[in-house]
């Protein structure tokens, strides 16, 4: 195997590879560009004309997709993968992984769309070196971009697997996107209503990319993933690569769709959820029950009927959302 297949290995140890681009034996092109970070070029006469963005480990301790985007690696070096697509791998926050934690100092995933320019530190350096390497990655014309940020959540979930879908205003949300989200094993999306600071916004709403968060199961250690299944989205992933996937079924049937009813945003250390601790994304909230309390008296009480609650997080910096509040959705006005 190629040694560039083993671009984990060289993230993990912090090392540069002695050889930058490898060819394999089909002719793929494989060129680390930097820290966490390699291309993928099929040979002209097979690219399809797709270029395809996989991110893992934005949080440091979301294991389950850094090791899917590992195997990828290691097939496509091997040679037993054999791309049609252009393809992007990164892996976002090196120290953090290295570490074994959600973020050294800040988390990555609220630096992107022009937020890392108003702080300092490494990781917004990461996030502004992630952004240029989408954007570089992206600036080929007359393609079709697609990107998937992969995640696993700090708790347990309701709906296992879920994607977040980002929102620009004047462009509709894709049938056909949701349906390849089915068909990946994806049981609920977000549609969300406002833009946001996250790196598949960026890629979304700045480079034109069809984008997703995609929310995979629980955090877990390296090695401790078994539990995870991530097959179907795998063999998605595998379809898209080398240009063999299957046309979806764009009926959704079986697939929850969600919007955003509001953000609950913590203004002060008086915060407090009135949660238990180990609440599960997608838990039921009752019409008139008081969710957050904050400073002078200010009160989160549920209005909306049918709403849940996800990424709820007491424990976020002053300013930052801890929570969202969700209400079933229709496919309406899909594109």
């Amino acid at each position: 195997m190629l040694a560039l297949g083993k671009l984990l290995e060289l993230t993990l140890a912090g090392r540069e590879p002695a050889e930058k681009t490898q060819l394999t034996v089909e002719g793929v092109r494989m060129r680390w560009l930097a820290e966490g970070a390699l291309e993928v070029r099929p040979p002209q006469a097979r690219d399809n004309g797709t270029d395809l963005l996989l991110s893992a480990g934005i949080h440091g301790n979301e294991t389950a997709p850094i090791e899917l985007l590992d195997e990828l690696i290691r097939s496509i070096a091997r040679g037993d993968l054999k791309p049609r697509a252009r393809i992007l791998f990164l892996f976002g926050n090196p120290a953090a992984m290295r570490l074994g934690a959600r973020y050294v100092e800040q988390d990555v995933n609220r630096l992107f769309n022009g937020r890392h320019e108003q702080s300092g530190g490494a990781e917004a350096l990461r996030a502004c070196e992630l952004e240029r390497l989408a954007a570089s990655f992206f600036s080929l014309p007359d393609r079709y971009r697609l990107h998937y940020d992969l995640h696993t959540a700090i708790r347990g979930s309701k709906i296992e697997q879920f994607a977040l879908y980002p929102w620009k205003e004047g462009r509709q949300h894709s049938r056909f996107e949701l349906a390849r989200l089915r068909a990946a094993g994806m049981s609920a999306v977000l549609l969300q209503n406002k833009p946001s600071i996250v790196f598949s916004a960026y890629t979304y709403e700045q480079l034109g990319a069809e984008a997703f968060t995609l929310e995979l199961g629980k955090a877990r250690p390296f090695g401790q993933n078994q539990h995870v299944n991530l097959a179907p989205l795998r063999l998605r992933l595998e379809q898209i690569i080398e240009g063999s996937e299957p046309e979806p079924d764009e009926s959704l049937e079986g697939l929850q769709l969600f919007s955003v009813a509001r953000e609950v945003i913590k203004r002060s250390d008086a915060f407090t959820f009135n949660l238990a601790d180990d609440v599960e994304n997608f838990s039921e909230l009752e019409k008139g029950y008081v969710l957050a309390e904050d400073v002078s008296d200010s009160r989160w009480v549920v209005k909306e009927e049918g709403a849940r609650i996800i990424f709820p997080n007491p424990k976020v910096k002053n300013g930052l959302r801890a929570g969202i509040v969700i209400v079933p959705a229709d496919a309406d006005g899909l594109g």
